[in-house]
């Protein structure tokens, strides 16, 4: 593993905690903009949206401990609980969009809303919104992506009053459905990591398990997902439930590393970009793997860092297959960035 200085680790950890410190806005939301081109250079129209805060959080409990970083935090948590919609679900658009009342709630956006809320400290919504969850499966006990209605009959009386609530716009509910590259049913591979990381190693998300460890076998990783198009994304959010303590992952342990670590530049990326990287390295360390191309991904990353403090934005998730439009922004990216940077100087310390 190639050394890299823990005086530069340091610099570039400070420099992006202040930007994204002086880039939260008043009322803890991150920015996020949707853009139709990857690298985020046509068009791009700020999205206030529930998701890119989540992650960003996330990222950042990594540095709880730096006072700018927990002030952070605290403003996120609140933003976050802010948003939340009966029975303690969340959804993608905040209550400031126009299209919020017509995206359902869904199961990625509660489940790391709800795990993020659970780590700050909060009582609420988790264990509440458990049996919501638990309601929204299919007959092979994986999670739908969303709270919908569904013709199947259902026992918990909270979900009945959440999804019978599209009958009361039923022209939108249609326009909704027709304008997305989603349906009702859909079942969604890093959705499923995302609930399992929330719900924990429990007898209802043993399929979940399973599932994940089939897609890794057979190499679909890159299409197990509408919104996460990216192999190293999807990596990432599988390898964090072994990073957990979920070991029974540990099958796919080799095969993701082989494969990260076959996507190793001469300039010590790992994948085509700088977000690539970071997800990469951290998914190495979620696996407790210190390969020789660790240390040479982590000093691009630092080569790769803004005068500012940010990194340059990238598309980091989409609205379906076609990858007609997708989100991210330099506070995204910034955020990753700054968690494999985090986790890597822990090693040093």
């Amino acid at each position: 593993m190639a050394l890299v200085s823990p005086a530069a680790l340091d610099d570039a950890l400070e420099r992006g905690v202040a930007y994204l410190h002086q880039h939260q806005y008043p009322n803890g939301e991150f920015c996020a903009y949707c853009a139709p081109d990857a690298p985020m250079q046509e068009w791009c129209l700020p999205d206030s949206s529930i998701f890119p805060t989540a992650l960003i959080g996330h990222c950042l409990l990594f540095l709880a401990e730096h006072p700018a970083i927990d002030e952070a935090l605290g403003k996120a948590a609140a933003f976050l609980q802010y948003q939340v919609s009966r029975g303690g679900l969340w959804s993608h658009f905040t209550v400031l969009h126009r299209l919020r009342y017509l995206c359902l709630p869904d199961a990625d956006d509660t489940a790391c809303v709800s795990d993020f809320l659970r780590a700050r400290g909060f009582d609420w919504p988790y264990p509440a919104n458990v049996p919501l969850l638990l309601a929204n499966r299919d007959r092979r006990g994986l999670f739908y992506s969303w709270f919908s209605l569904r013709l199947r009959w259902q026992t918990n009386r909270t979900y009945w009053r959440i999804t019978l609530s599209e009958l009361r716009r039923p022209v939108q509910s249609i326009a909704f459905w027709r304008g997305v590259e989603a349906s009702r049913n859909d079942v969604d591979g890093v959705v499923n990591a995302n609930v399992l990381y929330y719900l924990g190693d429990i007898p209802e998300t043993q399929p979940i398990i399973a599932w994940l460890l089939r897609i890794i076998a057979e190499g679909r990783e890159a299409d197990c997902d509408l919104w996460y198009r990216d192999a190293h994304f999807v990596y990432y959010f599988i390898s964090r439930n072994y990073f957990r303590g979920i070991t029974q992952l540990a099958p796919a342990r080799q095969p993701v590393i082989d494969r990260i670590v076959a996507t190793a530049k001469p300039d010590g990326r790992l994948g085509e970009t700088i977000v690539d990287t970071a997800w990469a390295v951290c998914t190495l360390l979620n696996w407790r793997a210190t390969p020789p191309e660790l240390g040479p991904a982590v000093d691009f990353l630092l080569r790769a860092q803004e005068a500012p403090g940010h990194w340059p934005r990238w598309l980091v998730y989409y609205g379906g297959p076609k990858r007609v439009l997708g989100w991210g922004s330099e506070e995204i990216t910034t955020a990753f960035c700054l968690e494999a940077l985090a986790r890597y100087r822990a090693l040093q310390a």
